[in-house]
C-alpha cells in the first residue's frame, strides 16, 4: 500500500522556502522532517543515509587549511511521477574564522518523469528516461539561495545502478552583503553528472558513486567575476556490513576525493582525500 501524504508534509508545502533557508539553523529539524515526509508520498522505493567525512579543506578566501568534519543526512526516493533527492550537511572545521564554523548547507531536487507523467515512453537508445527537475541549494551563515530548474536525463548503462545528467539554470536569490550574507550574483547555469557503479572482488562488495558538476561564470554585486568552477566528488566504498554478516549496503567504509577547481568562484583549487563512512537506515 502506498504511503499517504501526512500532516507534516502538508504543513511543509505551506512553508516559504526562502524563510526556511534564511533561518536554516533553527529550522533544520523541520526541514529534514519535511523532506522525508513529502518524499514518502506515493513512495515506491526510498533510502536514507548518514554520511560522515573528515579531511583537510581550504578556506578559498584565505587559502588556510583546516581539518573539517562533515555529517550529511541524505535521502533519495522514487514515486509514481518521478524521484526526489536531498542532502543536508553540517560542517565544522577546527579554525574559528567565520568560514564553515558549525554551518549548514543543503540541496534538494525533485524530478518529474516525462514517461510517467505523460504515459509515453521517452526511452531512446542509451536514454532510459527524461524528466523535468526543480531544485534549490541553500547555505545557512552565507544566506545563499539558488533555484535550479532544468532537465534530467537518466541513462541505460550496463553495470551502473544509476547514471544521470542534469542541466539546470542557476538562479540567484542571495540576501546580499547589506543583509549580512554572500554577495548577490547574476544568474548562470549548471551541468552535473552523477553515477553509481557496484562491483565485487571475490566475496567482497564495493561501490563507486559520486558526481561531477560544472557551474558557469557569473558576476557578483560588486561587478567582480565569479569564476566558473568544476567540482568532482567520487567515492569508493567497501561494504563492511556485508563482510561481517550485516544486511548488504548498510555499513560502508571508504574514501571520498574532492577536487574543486576555482572553489566557490575564486582562484583556489584543491584536491582533498577524505575518510568516509556511510550508514543506511
Amino acid at each position: 500500500m502506498r504511503s499517504r501524504l501526512g500532516v507534516s508534509a502538508i504543513l511543509c508545502t505551506l512553508l516559504p522556502i526562502k524563510h526556511i533557508v534564511m533561518n536554516i539553523k533553527s529550522t533544520l529539524p523541520l526541514f529534514a522532517l519535511c523532506a522525508v515526509s513529502t518524499s514518502s508520498f506515493a513512495v515506491n522505493w526510498s533510502t536514507t543515509q548518514l554520511h560522515l567525512n573528515y579531511g583537510d579543506f581550504k578556506n578559498p578566501f584565505t587559502e588556510q587549511e583546516a581539518g573539517t568534519s562533515i555529517a550529511s543526512l541524505q535521502h533519495a526516493s522514487g514515486y509514481d511521477y518521478g524521484d526526489n533527492f536531498f542532502f543536508i550537511d553540517y560542517i565544522n572545521d577546527n579554525v574559528d574564522d567565520g568560514y564553515q564554523d558549525r554551518d549548514f548547507y543543503g540541496e534538494w531536487y525533485s524530478t518529474f518523469s516525462l514517461s510517467k507523467i505523460t504515459g509515453n515512453d521517452f526511452s531512446f537508445g542509451a536514454i532510459a528516461d527524461v524528466g523535468l527537475t526543480a531544485g534549490f541549494n541553500a547555505a545557512g551563515d552565507a544566506k545563499v539561495l539558488k533555484y535550479l530548474p532544468g532537465v534530467k536525463v537518466n541513462w541505460q548503462a550496463p553495470g551502473f545502478s544509476f547514471l544521470s545528467t542534469l542541466i539546470t539554470a542557476y538562479i540567484d536569490d542571495n540576501e546580499g552583503v547589506a543583509r549580512g550574507g554572500a554577495p548577490i550574483e547574476t544568474n548562470s547555469w549548471m551541468l552535473d553528472v552523477a553515477w553509481g557503479y557496484p562491483f565485487s572482488i571475490g566475496s567482497q562488495k564495493f561501490n563507486i558513486t559520486g558526481h561531477v558538476e560544472y557551474i558557469a561564470e557569473r558576476e557578483n554585486e560588486f561587478g567582480e567575476d565569479v569564476k566558473a568552477w568544476i567540482l568532482a566528488q567520487p567515492i569508493i566504498t567497501w561494504d563492511l556490513g556485508n563482510a561481517i554478516s550485516m544486511k548488504e549496503n548498510t555499513l560502508l567504509l571508504g574514501l571520498e576525493w574532492q577536487y574543486w577547481h576555482n572553489k566557490l568562484g575564486t582562484d583556489t583549487t584543491e584536491s582533498v582525500p577524505q575518510f568516509h563512512v556511510e550508514w543506511t537506515f
